[in-house]
Formats: C-alpha cells, sequence, structure tokens
C-alpha cells in the first residue's frame, strides 16, 4: 500500500470566538478483514485507521474511533471555536502501528 496522504482544510484568519469548520481526509485503503483472497481463499487481514485525533494548541478538540465499517479514504468534518492563534495538528493511527499527521496554523483576528 503506497504511504497515505493526509489533507486538511481550516480557514487561514478567524475572529475570535468564531466557529469555523475544519476539512480533513486520508488516503487508505481500509481494508477490513472481511474479504477473502480470491487466488489463495485466505482471509485479507484487517487494516484500519481505527483512532482520529485533532488538537488545537495542544488541547484536544475531536477525537473519534473507527471501525472496520468506514469508508476507505475517510473524510472528515467538524466544527471548532477560534480561541487563540496557534496549531491545529491532527493524528491518525492504523492497525499496522503507523501513526500519520498533519499540522494546519490558524490565525484569530
Amino acid at each position: 500500500m503506497a504511504k497515505p496522504k493526509a489533507r486538511v482544510r481550516v480557514p487561514k484568519k478567524v475572529k475570535k470566538g468564531e466557529v469555523f469548520q475544519v476539512k480533513t481526509l486520508i488516503s487508505h485503503r481500509m481494508e477490513s478483514g472481511h474479504r477473502v483472497n480470491q487466488k489463495t481463499g485466505a482471509k485479507v487481514p484487517r487494516m484500519i485507521i481505527y483512532s482520529f485525533v485533532c488538537t488545537y494548541n495542544g488541547k484536544e478538540v475531536f477525537a473519534s474511533d473507527w471501525e472496520p465499517a468506514i469508508s476507505a479514504n475517510p473524510y472528515m468534518a467538524f466544527y471548532v471555536r477560534a480561541e487563540a492563534s496557534g496549531t491545529l495538528e491532527f493524528t491518525w493511527k492504523d492497525d499496522s502501528g503507523a501513526v500519520f499527521t498533519k499540522t494546519a496554523g490558524i490565525t484569530v483576528e
């Protein structure tokens, strides 16, 4: 599998106290573990992203646990209230133990 590519979209500038939308997308096949290899008859091992966390200046603002039913290349959108300028950090973890991170800066006026 190719290395997953994470994409995030947040506004560059927002007003203090404003609620803004955060959008994320990560490329990942998300193998459920229920399929069977046509040639060998063996089950294809599960390989999903099972955890997603977003922190804002080090404070967790959104988290979710994912199960095998989540789609490949999962998209997530949620809202955050702007308190101070800083960094949003996004972390995805998959069954292989890999951790994928992406950061985005935001300026609060």
